[in-house]
């Protein structure tokens, strides 16, 4: 028995774990990269850079598939929150951060378990455990911290993963719904 039931469920995971390494690779460098843009003010363009790109990325997935009006109106709601978090409320970089991370983690995730199920594998609760394997790991990204001695472990940081779980697995949830009801 295959450990993956298709190409695409390998290749989310695939991705997951490029985006695990990534994150973890920059555990040592993070609190030196942040101090260079703030030093150069450079936090809050990237950060528009970012938001910019997403929209890009949703804008291109959209003109490959005519999208309903249900599915433009959740799009521009998702958009919003996720706009209203990034650019308008008053976190902090680092919190911002990982909103973005562990949000592209766990969509990863979510899918992979999605595409596990399609295929005949016993997945009963893609989203909840996709939240779930999110907060693990993102904990485990605290864990690591407490023994680096430029970090720290922060509860606060495990709350900001719950909640970039929740929230990208709710928007994927939300906009494959309105997929499914085109009009």
């Amino acid at each position: 028995m295959s450990l993956f039931t298709s190409n695409r469920e390998r290749l989310l995971w695939f991705c997951v774990l490029a985006v695990m390494v990534a994150i973890y690779s920059t555990l040592g460098l993070a609190g030196r990269l942040a101090e260079v843009l703030r030093e150069r003010d450079l936090v809050e363009a990237l950060f528009a850079f970012g938001f910019l790109l997403v929209l890009v990325t949703i804008l291109g997935s959209a003109m490959k598939r005519r999208p309903g009006r249900r599915e433009i109106w959740v799009t521009i709601g998702v958009t919003a929150v996720y706009g209203m978090l990034l650019l308008r409320v008053f976190l902090s970089p680092q919190e911002r951060t990982h909103l973005i991370e562990y949000g592209v983690v766990a969509v990863l995730i979510y899918h992979a378990l999605i595409e596990r199920r399609r295929n005949g594998r016993n997945v009963p609760t893609p989203a909840l455990l996709a939240v779930l394997l999110t907060v693990l790991l993102g904990w485990l990204d605290e864990g690591i911290q407490a023994f680096l001695p430029n970090r720290t472990y922060d509860v606060r940081d495990i709350a900001f993963n719950v909640l970039a779980g929740l929230m990208a697995v709710v928007a994927s949830q939300a906009l494959a719904w309105a997929r499914r009801r085109r009009g």
